[in-house]
């Protein structure tokens, strides 16, 4: 094993360690919430799925950008790599809220503008990994998932802003200096954690990716021999 994979490792390892460390001081050191109760600590996993699934689609953003402007197919790669782990969040992001909202809203799902969003932003780029399923030729799949990424991302900035620019149910954006010191803790160390793991995810996926782009590379003399043998007959 490489020294530059072991470390990758080292981060999967460190953020699964921060997790347990985050959730057990979430779930029995932290108070509940003066107003919700328990049903609150679901946001010790809830706020930090949210923001580092809105950091992998950020990243993916940036890594489309690089791809189109070197046409490298790690760039490709990474883009994958970061809205499949975006998406996985964003799914994990819309239960946790479904299961928040039912004793504290009392319904699964209500069409406030945060939650719109949110689903729409998953369809957004579970759209683009749809798309690039469609596509053999690896420079052309390449061209149209980063073009598609970059279009999707123009719901990220309004998820976020949602509750600010519109009416919504869902509170605006808390800070360290509204919430109990003895909440921040746990949410910081999920949050830690959690980005740790995205690191770890996104850059397994990315190497699963560039072996079937080195494949790719391989097989294609063959095919086109193929092609071009049954042409001739």
């Amino acid at each position: 094993m490489s020294q530059r994979m072991t470390k990758i490792h080292l981060f999967g390892l460190v953020g699964l360690l921060l997790l347990l460390v985050g959730s057990y001081l979430g779930l029995f050191v932290a108070p509940p919430d003066r107003y919700m109760g328990d049903v609150q600590r679901i946001m010790y996993v809830h706020l930090p799925s949210a923001w580092n699934g809105m950091l992998c689609y950020l990243f993916a953003f940036g890594f489309a950008i690089a791809s189109i402007w070197q046409h490298k197919p790690k760039w490709d790669a990474l883009t994958v790599g970061a809205i499949e782990v975006g998406a996985v969040l964003n799914a994990l992001l819309l239960i946790q809220g479904s299961i928040w909202a039912r004793p504290t809203w009392g319904v699964w799902w209500d069409w406030d503008v945060r939650l719109t969003t949110s689903l729409i932003m998953f369809l957004l780029f579970a759209g683009v990994l749809a798309l690039r399923s469609f596509v053999e030729d690896p420079n052309q799949r390449a061209t149209w998932t980063a073009i598609a990424t970059i279009v999707a991302f123009i719901d990220v900035p309004l998820v976020y802003f949602c509750v600010r620019w519109w009416r919504s149910l869902h509170q605006v954006q808390s800070t360290p200096d509204t919430v109990s010191s003895a909440m921040v803790m746990p949410l910081r160390l999920n949050s830690i954690a959690i980005f740790l793991l995205v690191i770890w995810m996104v850059a397994q996926r990315a190497r699963l990716e560039m072996i079937r782009h080195q494949k790719e590379q391989v097989d294609e003399p063959a095919r086109m021999a193929t092609v071009g043998g049954l042409e001739n007959v």
